[in-house]
């Protein structure tokens, strides 16, 4: 889901952490180092990593500027291929029937099929490529806050992780709690009383 798009699902985080000045350098090393790779005509079956925000499909974060104003801008995008079971099945019968064709044999043994649907999968990965799916995401770098176009929770794990790998910063997701721990102006015994609540069962 995209900036730009007509309605859009936001995740709030508290960024922990400050990087190495300079700041814009850190950032552009980061982003290029776990940059997303293209695995069409590769066997992986997922890639996670960074693009630009102007141009998904692009990682040259040196000619698409990543500063817009005094914000941080750019994508997470998450390459995944999907073989439907029926074309594995498909493949993996017509690969047993030439095996056992060839060897005059009857029965194959569970390593055999193993090893035969393996290379089934090896090779249809080769052949389909992957769906891309892309998040924006707007980083304050100053007031430690990042914007999360998503709240997918697979694509918030997977973005928590991929930021602490690129910046070695900690993304904490703000609700109510964290919001009143990290971002407010309670005093330390509020926030001590806050830390003693507990839930209310609101249905028997």
């Amino acid at each position: 889901m995209g900036i730009l798009s007509s309605s859009a699902s936001i995740t709030q985080y508290h960024v922990e952490g400050k990087l190495q000045e300079p700041i814009l350098e850190t950032v552009a090393k980061g982003l290029k180092k776990q940059a997303v790779k293209e695995i069409d005509n590769e066997t992986s079956d997922e890639e996670i990593g960074w693009s630009c925000f102007n141009d998904p499909f692009s990682i040259d974060f040196d000619r698409s500027p990543f500063l817009i104003g005094t914000y941080l801008v750019f994508s997470m995008r998450i390459d995944k291929k999907s073989i439907p079971s029926k074309i594995i099945q498909k493949h993996y019968t017509l690969e047993i029937k030439k095996k056992l064709e060839n060897s005059g044999r009857e029965f194959l043994s569970k390593t055999e099929k193993k090893e035969i649907k393996d290379h089934v999968i090896h090779i249809l990965n080769l052949r389909i490529p992957a769906t891309p799916n892309v998040y924006d995401l707007i980083w304050k770098y100053e007031a430690n806050t990042l914007w999360f176009f998503s709240n997918l929770k697979g694509a918030n794990e997977e973005l928590e992780t991929l930021f602490t790998k690129s910046f070695n910063l900690k993304l904490i997701r703000l609700f109510p709690y964290t919001m009143a721990a990290l971002t407010s102006t309670l005093s330390d015994m509020e926030k001590d009383a806050i830390s003693q609540l507990t839930p209310t069962r609101l249905t028997e």
